[in-house]
């Protein structure tokens, strides 16, 4: 008897604050994936950089050897020198010495990944009022940004997504649920094809030193705005039309993003989606539903009763053969 009553008492609990746990797995799960992403990194990339490092050393050595005129700390200052000015996009080889970048196309390329939070890292301001300056083209922008792309998904998403799922659910009679679920998977595909697997195949071809995977995954750090940097294309000295080239990589990063957003808003809006996020919400107290319920009736009313007025205005309006009386007529009538 009382084993039932305290687990009856327990789902109850449960029951009563089911979004308070739902909230505490997630952030358990997201800590936990957090963690087996830093293992799997770890043992992955730390043994090849234990050889790049055993590699560099050896080669530093080797070149002190050749040169025993130049001692260890010269050669430091050296490198250190050197890497600093690599860090600012700025390279000492004589193969890169005429790529600029900070030319036209290249500020526009580097304004681009600025305000789509990109950031490849590749080539950073040199003057402090370059620094001011993007400090604050990036307050003003990346909101302007955001804003610009809401605004541009809102306007696709009603051809792309809503009214191709309302016709096929109007005019063949299709589940709206399931039509939505084949219409996500099948822009989906088309956006993994054309903004992942045909660009990566025609950097392949026009980076020199990219294969295909290494292509797919510039693609993909860029889309997804992680942009860390190790691959950034129209770098090469040898780059042939490198402005024209800079250009359309700017544009296939903005019309990617926007592809992206669009496949991701059109999965939000799917019902299994939708029920799945409402665990984590923070469900509303009564109080507050019920000023939203008198709210929303009080709108309704006015709205109906504006809405019944302005319907006999119309039809008095539309009634061809009665005149309007004035009071005073009306009055004058009543007396005699």
């Amino acid at each position: 008897m009382l084993q039932s009553l305290a687990g009856s008492s327990c789902v109850r609990l449960v029951e009563q604050h089911r979004s308070a746990w739902c909230f505490a797995l997630l952030v358990l799960g997201y800590l936990l994936y957090l963690v087996f992403g830093a293992v799997v990194f770890s043992s992955v990339e730390l043994p090849y950089e234990d050889l790049l490092r055993q590699k560099l050393g050896k080669l530093k050595q080797r070149f002190l050897d050749e040169h025993g005129c130049l001692s260890e700390e010269q050669l430091e200052q050296f490198l250190m020198q050197v890497l600093d000015a690599s860090n600012y996009g700025v390279s000492v080889l004589s193969n890169a010495s005429g790529n600029w970048n900070w030319d036209f196309t290249s500020s526009l390329f580097f304004a681009s990944t600025v305000l789509s939070t990109t950031g490849y890292g590749h080539t950073v301001p040199l003057s402090d009022g370059g620094k001011a300056f993007c400090i604050i083209y990036s307050v003003i922008g990346i909101p302007f940004t955001l804003l610009f792309l809401t605004a541009v998904v809102q306007r696709i998403i009603v051809y792309v997504t809503r009214r191709p799922v309302l016709y096929f659910h109007i005019q063949w009679g299709l589940s709206k649920q399931i039509v939505a679920i084949i219409h996500a998977m099948l822009l989906g595909f088309i956006t993994v094809s054309f903004f992942f697997l045909i660009p990566a195949a025609i950097f392949s071809v026009l980076e020199d030193d990219w294969n295909f995977l290494e292509s797919f995954y510039f693609c993909f750090i860029s889309l997804s705005t992680i942009g860390l940097g190790d691959y950034v294309p129209g770098e090469g000295y040898n780059q042939k039309f490198r402005e024209l080239y800079k250009i359309g990589i700017t544009c296939y990063l903005l019309l990617g993003l926007i592809a992206m957003l669009v496949v991701l808003e059109t999965f939000c809006e799917l019902h299994e989606l939708k029920k799945f996020r409402k665990l984590f919400y923070v469900k509303k107290d009564k109080e507050d539903d019920q000023v939203n319920i008198i709210e929303h009736d009080q709108l309704s009313f006015s709205s109906i009763s504006d809405q019944a007025a302005s319907m006999k205005d119309d039809q008095k309006a539309n009634e061809p053969f009665v005149t309007s009386q004035s009071p005073t007529s009306n009055d004058s009538s009543l007396n005699n």
